[in-house]
């Protein structure tokens, strides 16, 4: 679900029907094996088995050495293509590593992420640690569909010394379609209305600029303003405001659409003197696809 952090701002709406809009503010693997995931296969790791068998005749061993070499050749050749990236914009690096998730995992896998872009039904909720190390996903070996995961320092938002914080919001979000079902006269005692109620203003900018339209395409247009509305509650924090003034912190909104597994990102700009008055504006938006 999309991050949202209380606060309140009014804002224009972005265009729900362009892929690629400019968006703006106003003042407001080991061998072959697969895994069964809600009755379709997930395939797993490389197919290739590069593993020296020790039993039979020394022409199996070299051609297995062979075979192991050119597998770690590749790798590395691989490996290396990536780093190069690394040091000059850091989105390069999340754009490569976006179009080989969806060459070698979304693309082989297409049926069972075009089920879960219809229907999840994940058996665990996993409470994690922030800290970049201790990744859910990759020490338990959850894979889309399998977990809900909420990761945070103690229920704290410490200044962490990063250059950039990136909110990512996703297509068909059953928190979003919360919020946009919700009445205006009603207390819910839900927890999860009582939470996505944080972001009422994107559901009113929602409603302003895209209430004639279809339920499912206002859904669309509000997890986007959900999105920058989470940026902007972002600079209630003094210590967030300050860094993104002072030039050494960014904030990035990203967006997933895993209906057809694009990703669009975009840039807050904050600081005086905007076109129109404005604090906030949106800059580099780009579509990665």
């Amino acid at each position: 679900m999309v991050s949202l952090i209380r606060a309140s701002f009014d804002f224009s709406a972005l265009d729900p029907l362009s892929c690629e809009a400019s968006f703006r503010l106003s003042e407001s693997r080991k061998g072959s094996r697969a895994v069964k995931i809600s009755g379709s296969h997930l395939t797993l790791g490389r197919r290739s088995n590069a593993r020296l068998r020790i039993v039979g005749s020394v022409e199996e061993k070299h051609t297995s050495i062979r075979k192991a070499s050119k597998e770690s050749l590749r790798f590395i050749r691989e490996h290396k293509g990536s780093e190069k990236l690394i040091g000059s914009d850091p989105f390069e690096e999340l754009e490569f590593r976006f179009k080989s998730f969806k060459q070698k995992n979304y693309t082989e896998n297409l049926i069972h992420y075009q089920k879960l872009s219809e229907l999840q039904s994940p058996k665990f909720m996993v409470i994690a640690c922030a800290d970049s190390r201790v990744c859910p996903s990759n020490i338990l070996g959850f894979q889309p569909g399998e977990a809900f995961t909420v990761r945070n320092v103690a229920n704290l938002v410490p200044p962490f010394q990063v250059a950039n914080i990136l909110v990512v919001g996703h297509s068909r979000c059953g928190g979003i379609q919360a919020l946009m079902k919700m009445k205006e006269d009603v207390n819910s005692r839900s927890f999860i209305n009582e939470w996505v109620s944080i972001g009422k203003s994107a559901r009113l900018s929602t409603k302003a600029a895209a209430g004639n339209m279809s339920f499912e395409v206002q859904c669309r247009h509000c997890e986007k303003e959900s999105i920058s509305g989470s940026l902007l509650n972002l600079l209630t924090y003094p210590w967030i405001e300050q860094r993104v003034s002072e030039g050494i912190l960014s904030l990035h909104g990203g967006y997933y659409d895993f209906s057809n597994c694009t990703f669009e990102k975009w840039t807050l700009v904050y600081r005086e003197g905007l076109e129109g008055g404005s604090k906030y504006a949106i800059k580099n938006p780009s579509f990665w696809s």
